[in-house]
Formats: C-alpha cells, sequence, structure tokens
C-alpha cells in the first residue's frame, strides 16, 4: 500500500518530516510495510508543486536549503494554492504543518475542513484546529470515514496524545498539569543560572528556541492551546480560550528568581485543567514550586506533564516539546496509526 501525501506548509516541521521518511524509507517498509510517495507542497512562502506521479523528497529538501524556496524544482505544475492542493491533487493524506494562528486557527481549520469533505485524512501538528474547532472537525472526519491525527500539537514528538488515549484507556483522567513550553522553560532555566529576562529571550532567539515575536511563548498563548487541546481531546470538555486564566512570565525578574531560590523553590509556567465535580479549573501562569515537586527539575527546553488518574494515580511523562525531527517524528507516528487503519480494511 502506497500512502500519497501531501504537505500543506514547508517550513521546519515538513522538512524535518521529509528528512526522516527520506532516512528511514527503507526501514519503514521492511518494519511495517509503510510506503509513501510525495504528490504535493504548498506553502505560502516556500511555493508550491504537484505531480501526480510523485516529486523527489530529496531534491526538495536541497532546493530550500540552497534557495529557501521550491520555485525552481524542474517538473510537476506550479502555482497551486493551499485549498486547490488539498481538494486537486490525488493525495489521501493531507499533512497540514502551516503556521499557527492560536487566536482564530486560520488557514489550518479551513485546510483540516476541506481535506474531510474531500475523504482525506489529515495529519497535523498545528496546535490551531484541534485547539479551537477539535469537536467540530473530528465530527466532520468520522461522517467521512478519515481520521484526524493531531500527536504533534502538544508536546512535539512525546507521545502525550497517545499516552492519554491509548495507554491510560480505562482511567479516569482527572487533571493533567505540566510545562507545556519549551521557550519560557529555557528563559526560566537561563534566569536562574543569572541571566537577566531580556538576555535569556535574546538567547533563546538565536538558538532558534523563540521567535522573532515571542508573544506567543512568553505571554503564554501556545501553552494556552496546549491546555485547549488536553481538555477537549483527554478530558473530554468542551473548553473555549476565553475559560482559561492566562499570564505570561514578562513580569518575572531576577529579583523573583533569587527569592524563590531562597525558598528553595523555582519559577515554571505551568498549564493546568483539573475535573472537580461538575466545575473545570485552567490557568495557564507562572507558579513557585518547590524542589522536590516532580516538575522542579525539567529544565531547559524539555516538557513534561502529569496525568492524575483514578486508577493509577499520577503519571508523568518528559520529552521534548519542539525541534524539526521531534515533531516531525510526531507525523510520522500519526501516518503509521492511519497505516494500519487503512490495513484493517485490507484483510
Amino acid at each position: 500500500m502506497i500512502h500519497r501525501l501531501a504537505l500543506i506548509g514547508f517550513g521546519m516541521v515538513g522538512q524535518g518530516l521529509c528528512r526522516i521518511l527520506q532516512d528511514k524509507k527503507s526501514y519503514l517498509k521492511e518494519k511495517y510495510n509503510f510506503q509513501w510517495e510525495l504528490v504535493g507542497i504548498s506553502d505560502i512562502n516556500k511555493g508550491s508543486v504537484f505531480n501526480e506521479k510523485g516529486l523527489d523528497a530529496e531534491k526538495l529538501l536541497s532546493l530550500v536549503k540552497e534557495k529557501g524556496n521550491i520555485e525552481e524544482y524542474p517538473d510537476g505544475e506550479k502555482g497551486w494554492d493551499s485549498l486547490k492542493t488539498i481538494k486537486d491533487s490525488n493525495a489521501d493524506i493531507i499533512v497540514e504543518v502551516s503556521y499557527t494562528d492560536i487566536h482564530t486557527g486560520e488557514p489550518a481549520i479551513t485546510h483540516c475542513r476541506t481535506a474531510f469533505l474531500h475523504k482525506k485524512h489529515v495529519v497535523t501538528s498545528n496546535k490551531g484546529p484541534a485547539a479551537l474547532a477539535y469537536k467540530e472537525l473530528s465530527k466532520i472526519a468520522e461522517e467521512n470515514n478519515v481520521m484526524f491525527m493531531i500527536e504533534g500539537t502538544v508536546m512535539s514528538g512525546t507521545p502525550v496524545i497517545n499516552l492519554a488515549l491509548n495507554e491510560l484507556a480505562g482511567n479516569n483522567i482527572l487533571s493533567a498539569k505540566g510545562i507545556l513550553n519549551g521557550t519560557t522553560n529555557y528563559i526560566l532555566t537561563s534566569m536562574e543560572l543569572g541571566k537577566s529576562y531580556e538576555d535569556a529571550l535574546k538567547e533563546a532567539q538565536r538558538l532558534g528556541y523563540a521567535e522573532v515575536d515571542p508573544t506567543a511563548d512568553v505571554e503564554g498563548y501556545d501553552a494556552l492551546a496546549k491546555v485547549l487541546i488536553l481538555a477537549n481531546v483527554v478530558l473530554g470538555v468542551d473548553l473555549k480560550k476565553e475559560d482559561v486564566y492566562r499570564k505570561g512570565i514578562t513580569h518575572i525578574s531576577r529579583e523573583d528568581i533569587e527569592l524563590a531560590k531562597k525558598e528553595k523553590k523555582k519559577w515554571k509556567l505551568l498549564g493546568s485543567i483539573t475535573k472537580k465535580e461538575n466545575k473545570i479549573e485552567a490557568f495557564v501562569m507562572p507558579e513557585k514550586i518547590s524542589l522536590e515537586h516532580p516538575l522542579a527539575e525539567i529544565n531547559g527546553t524539555t516538557n513534561a506533564i502529569t496525568f492524575t488518574t483514578d486508577l493509577l494515580g499520577d503519571v508523568t511523562i518528559v520529552g521534548p516539546g519542539a525541534g524539526k525531527i521531534q515533531t516531525g517524528y510526531s507525523i510520522l507516528t500519526d501516518l503509521l496509526d492511519i497505516h494500519k487503519y487503512k490495513q484493517q480494511f485490507l484483510r
């Protein structure tokens, strides 16, 4: 079985996925009988190309590295926008890895909806659709017998969604709380080592952990989106962004860090959602936690989340929360799940 893929977006995540698929092509075929063909790419900045017989992923990766775009790819149809690529390509899986708009979820929500209505599976690491329209999109996907896969939306390649929905099946998950943003965790860790907020942010930007405009990270919007996803997908509650208290880390000073040290505590930006009878409590905000707390030693860009369950108690998973290969890996795990799903109908 050959899966035909179209990528909406060819930034770090899309490139990371292509690198993984290329490097593991033989392994994936031998171990899982998973075969793939890239037929289309549409990126608002890097250009677009479609060829129903397949594209050379290695050549595309080289082009984007050398030229910053794929406009000089030698064959195929050019100029298709994202919606035309979704609707008119022969792809059966749409990999939606365009930029995230945490406030509106667009254009990714429209991309997902369009793909489902054209009977195409969607794999995405874009937080917008899962945070803001999960219920609607899941229903449309189900009605069209296709899958809506979102593993990479919370902790990049660390399998948070799979853990909660599969390995913890049978448990009632009462709460989820953790460090959900690697950029802010890196900044706070750097401040503990003596840097000012401004210097720590500049370093994070230099290393590629923070965007030129870091607002989504440092003001807590990225973590807010992940809390919404955990609420909608894992805890099964219909939470809106207005229902979540949000406060970022921009007000935390070196003096605050030093005072916490004297108290044998650390500052962490935490995202949390808890079910209490018929009430839901959700927030994103900095907290001082004791050095004995399981999240206290989660430093740098590492993320961690603790699920509180009725049968197992607290279950904590720790891992990378960002990175092109790490997030590309999350896309791969979802592709393999779709592969297993489709194989069931061939037996």
